[in-house]
Order: structure tokens, then C-alpha cells, then sequence
């Protein structure tokens, strides 16, 4: 019997206690046998789980490790939908990658749509200054949903953006749940996807409905696959909730950047500064690494592996810890301190720093959407280091047993004195 199959209780079910304890499961379990790969089962599938600098390049290696078949159906059908990229290996998938690739090409698009959020909150906040409390966390959403939506070409209502934003929240709130949760994202992906369908359906019959050449929605409405063909209306749909969704996501993000520069109000100065904006960026990445967002991420093993001469047979769940490799202390220097500095002299290794997963975006499974999460984030993160506003009594606890979490109260803010527009004399 191998170290590995010593690790552990042979084979026991650690689904229960996943759901019971949230982050700190794996990170708690790798603890137990000094880094050394987990072995369980979740969901009855027999698990190896992965840890550190060089499980990076072995999970993101398709030789070792496929991604098809290897989501479970509760989480394609809330968080990524069936038919997504992410289900995809191989050719099939490098070539819907490149159509998300291409639309980030040059960076020229990351900064588009930065620039349509910067728009969109500072209409925002001119609503907020009537002193009314605001839930940052859900206004967020709400004004990322509506600068997609403008950056990308999708023409919906007012109400039926709000209704996006919404649906997106609860399909990533709801994705690792079970009960009235998992419901609601179920729902809101079913009731999403039918609604972009639609769209897409329109568009292709020819009436106005895409927008300007060259959008996200037209990329997505005319992609067609490695076979040649388009994709149907429903995965073209998925696709192109695979670009909203993860923007709206970014909203978890700004109510930790809140959370953070609560807890620790001296970083407000150097965000202030306009004439150090590595800062903000070196912000948005030490709040990607501080606070929790993806706990692990999973795959198949495509064949027989070795691993650290450890056997993984073929099929086995092979899963890599994201959270627990981002407060490595043999990897950070103290990696409970919030400490922006970290990254102010230089850009995180493309391994090192890997909340949204790791490897080469262009060819790997690592998010593509990553880009953007910075951009935005750090666009964000100075504005609100510029608002005037108070932040009333309110559980700003973050409970690591929930999946994904985020401070209980959303982050109540009041507004006491907007910033002036950039058009004021």
C-alpha cells in the first residue's frame, strides 16, 4: 500500500464535510499529510487532490488531465452551462477558446470595457448621493451587468439587464449549494439561457438586434466550431453567459476590496495617487489573493499518472487546491497579512498567483476572463478609495464554510459626498 493510500481513511466520502466546512477542507486535509496529495471520494467518484508550484503544470497538462465529462451536471447547469468551453478538450476546445481569446486580443477589449464600468459607476454613485444605503455588493452587479452588456452589444431593457444581473449572481451563489440555492441558479441559468437564445435566434434571422460588428455578441452569434459549423442557439447562448457571468462576478471581488480597505484604511492613500496606478492593480491582485473565491479545481485523469510517484488511475477526480496554494507560507510571505506590496515591483508569475486557476490561457483551461477581472477590479478599487462615504453597523464577517462567500452584509455603504464628475468646473 502506497503513502498516498495511507493518507487517510481508504476511500472515505468527504462530500459531507466539504459542504460543511467549505475552503478550509481541502487546505485543512493537505495539512494532515504535510502537502502531499489527498486522496477521497466526492460525490462516490474516487478523488486525488493536488497541491503546489509544480501541480500547476501537471493538472494543466491535457495529456494528464481532461476537462470533458469531468464537471459534475449540478454545476453545468448553474455556473457554466452544458456544451461550455470549459467541458471541452482538445481541438474543440482550442478552437472555442480562441473565439474568447480573440475578442481580449491586444488588450484593446479589456480596456473597452474597463472603461464602459469606470462610466457606469460614476452614473451610479451620482444616484447614491441622495444618502440613501447601499448594498455595494449587489450595485456592483448591477453596473457590471449593464457595462457587459453595452461592451458586448447585447440589447436588453433596463429591467431585463437588472433581471441579469440578478440571475448571474445566484447562478455563481448557487453553484456548490444544495437546497434553495442550487434552485434558484438552476432557474436563473434555464431562464437566461432561453432568453439569449432568443436573441441569438433573432440575429441570425437577420433583424437588428447584434449591435456593431465586431461585438462580443456577433463573435459569439457566428462562432463556429472545429467541425465548421455554428453552434446552436442554446451553447451559443452558454457562451455568451460565459462572458457575462464571470463580469458580473467580478462584484465579489469589489466587496472584499471594500472589506479590505475597511480593516485597513491606510491603503486608500497610494489608490488616491494618480500618479502611481500600479497600486490599484497591485490591489486587485493581493484582494484575488487574501480572499477566498474558487476553492479547487477539477479534471479526469486522461490515462494512468504518477504523480511525486504516487499512482492515479485513469478517470480518477484530480483536483487542484487553489485556496490553500494561495496562503502557502513556503510559497507567500506571510500569507495572512493583506499586503499589496507583493506585487507593486512586478506581475504574478503565470503559476503563482491562480484564484481563477492556472496555466496558459490561450491554450490551457485557465479563465480567460482574468484580464478583465484585473482591469476591472482596479478601476474599481480607486474609485471607491476616492468615494466619501460611511460604513453604518453591519456583520461583515466572511464565513469560509460558505461556497462561494463574501461578507454576510453585502458591504452597506452610505454615500456622503460623491466625487465631482470629471465635466464639473
Amino acid at each position: 500500500m502506497s503513502r498516498l493510500d495511507n493518507a487517510i481513511t481508504p476511500w472515505s466520502d468527504s462530500t459531507l464535510s466539504l459542504l460543511a466546512r467549505g475552503y478550509a477542507w481541502l487546505p485543512d486535509r493537505m495539512r494532515a499529510t504535510n502537502g502531499g496529495p489527498v486522496r477521497t471520494r466526492l460525490l462516490g467518484r474516487p478523488t486525488v487532490a493536488l497541491h503546489g508550484p509544480d501541480a500547476v503544470g501537471f493538472f494543466y497538462d491535457e495529456r494528464n488531465v481532461r476537462r470533458a465529462s469531468a464537471l459534475p451536471g449540478p454545476v453545468l447547469d448553474t455556473l457554466f452551462g452544458r456544451g461550455a468551453v470549459h467541458t471541452l478538450d482538445g481541438e474543440a476546445h482550442r478552437v472555442r477558446k480562441a473565439m474568447f481569446m480573440a475578442l481580449l486580443k491586444d488588450g484593446a477589449g479589456v480596456a473597452a470595457l474597463a472603461d464602459h464600468v469606470a462610466q457606469h459607476w460614476s452614473e451610479s454613485v451620482e444616484e447614491w448621493g441622495d444618502g440613501r444605503r447601499v448594498v455595494l455588493f449587489d450595485e456592483t452587479a448591477l453596473i457590471l451587468a449593464r457595462s457587459v452588456c453595452a461592451w458586448a452589444g447585447i440589447q436588453l431593457s433596463g429591467e431585463d439587464v437588472r433581471r441579469l444581473a440578478v440571475d448571474c449572481t445566484a447562478m455563481v451563489d448557487g453553484f456548490a449549494a444544495p437546497g434553495p440555492r442550487h434552485l434558484r441558479a438552476r432557474r436563473a441559468r434555464a431562464r437566461q439561457e432561453d432568453r439569449l437564445a432568443a436573441l441569438i435566434g433573432t440575429a441570425r434571422e437577420g433583424e437588428e438586434l447584434a449591435g456593431d460588428d465586431g461585438t462580443a455578441f456577433e463573435t459569439v452569434v457566428w462562432h463556429r466550431d472545429a467541425d465548421g459549423e455554428l453552434i446552436d442557439p442554446k451553447t451559443a447562448a452558454v457562451e455568451l453567459l460565459n462572458i457575462v457571468r464571470p463580469t458580473v462576478a467580478i462584484a465579489w471581488f469589489v466587496a472584499f476590496a471594500a472589506h479590505a480597505l475597511h480593516r485597513w484604511p491606510s491603503h486608500g492613500e497610494p489608490l488616491r495617487k494618480d500618479d502611481d496606478p500600479r497600486y490599484a492593480r497591485a490591489f486587485a491582485h493581493e484582494v484575488r489573493r487574501f480572499y477566498p473565491f474558487a476553492p479547487f479545481v477539477g479534471g479526469l485523469a486522461a490515462t494512468g499518472l504518477a504523480w511525486r510517484d504516487e499512482a492515479i488511475a485513469e478517470n480518477t477526480l484530480v483536483l487542484l487546491d487553489l485556496y490553500g496554494h494561495q496562503h502557502d507560507p513556503e510559497l507567500w510571505n506571510d500569507p495572512y497579512r493583506f499586503d499589496p506590496r507583493r506585487f507593486t515591483a512586478h506581475e504574478p508569475g503565470a503559476d503563482e498567483l491562480i484564484p481563477q486557476g492556472g496555466g496558459d490561457p490561450s491554450h490551457g483551461h485557465r479563465c480567460p476572463g482574468e484580464d478583465v477581472t484585473v482591469a476591472v477590479l482596479a478601476t474599481l478599487v480607486k474609485r471607491l478609495a476616492e468615494l466619501d462615504y460611511a460604513v453604518p453597523d453591519q456583520d461583515l464577517s466572511i464565513p469560509l464554510s460558505r461556497i462561494p462567500t463574501r461578507p454576510r452584509s453585502g458591504f452597506v455603504l452610505t454615500v456622503t459626498a460623491p466625487p465631482q464628475s470629471e465635466n464639473s468646473a
